[in-house]
């Protein structure tokens, strides 16, 4: 489920900039579902099976301009009144405002947050990830969402080739992520994917912030989808190995099995 399509976040590397999406340029002109509570409401009343609705794979449902539109809000409120289970992708803290609603469904079913972090310096952070929460700010409401008892999934992904895709920045993730008490990590992999529609904003990002820059992923990667740096499988070792010995959830296909997979703690009836 998407309230949204585009973004106003800026982050220089977003897929959902590519063509196949087919979300009309200018990115930043959020087009707004202003029935997608209706159509959610419809949808789940006519649902036999509970299941969990997720939200955030395409575009952030926690906008700026959802501060006042509070459609996500409207979203949450009908999931937890049909019994169904819910997780928010987000790089907001906007997302606070609605805890109350996710422990309560997370009371009676399941709710999952899940927060991307892709950068521990703040500075760098600012450049890559420029109108949105920056990874601390994140790393405070994981905190929060641990002392709520509303689970946490962390995204690692993506890490930029020359940019952040160092130790360092892997660990200093990973740090947060032991503190925040996190459910489970996901990861595809160290580095990006590039096609269409997202690698000339990236690009043009590069020029303005890191001059040069370009030249090298263009000698490097040429025209490749897929951009991982050379050393993915050192860095997805220590990664994997973290997660065993502080028993995180790891592996894409384990992470969208929790994430699928719905509880019903209490019996519902409506």
């Amino acid at each position: 489920m998407n309230v949204f399509r585009g973004c106003t976040h800026g982050c220089i590397y977003c897929d959902a900039r590519s063509e196949c999406y087919q979300i009309p340029p200018p990115f930043e002109n959020v087009i707004i579902k202003e029935n997608a509570a209706e159509l959610l409401e419809a949808a789940l009343s006519r649902k036999r099976k509970k299941c969990m609705i997720g939200t955030g794979a395409m575009c952030d449902p926690y906008i700026p301009a959802e501060e006042n539109l509070r459609i996500t809000r409207q979203c949450l409120e009908i999931i937890f009144r049909h019994g169904f289970g819910a997780t928010v992708h987000t790089k907001s803290s906007l997302v606070l405002r609605d805890f109350d609603l996710l422990q309560k469904i997370n009371a009676r079913t399941k709710a999952v947050l899940q927060m991307t972090l892709t950068t521990f310096d703040e500075n760098l952070c600012r450049k890559i990830e420029p109108n949105v929460a920056t990874t601390q700010e994140r790393f405070e409401v994981l905190l929060k969402a641990k002392e709520a008892g509303i689970p946490a999934v962390v995204w690692i992904s993506p890490i930029l080739p020359f940019i952040n895709d160092t130790e360092e920045n892997l660990l200093g993730i990973l740090n947060f992520c032991k503190a925040a008490n996190v459910k489970a990590i996901v990861c595809f992999g160290i580095g990006l994917t590039l096609r269409k529609g997202n690698r000339e904003y990236f690009y043009e990002r590069l020029d303005k912030d890191f001059p040069g820059l370009k030249n090298e992923y263009i000698k490097t990667y040429g025209d490749s989808y897929e951009v991982a740096i050379k050393n993915n499988s050192r860095l997805m070792k220590i990664l994997e190995e973290f997660c065993q010995k502080e028993k995180i959830i790891f592996g894409v296909e384990k992470c969208f099995s929790y994430l699928n997979a719905f509880e019903e703690k209490e019996r519902c009836l409506f």
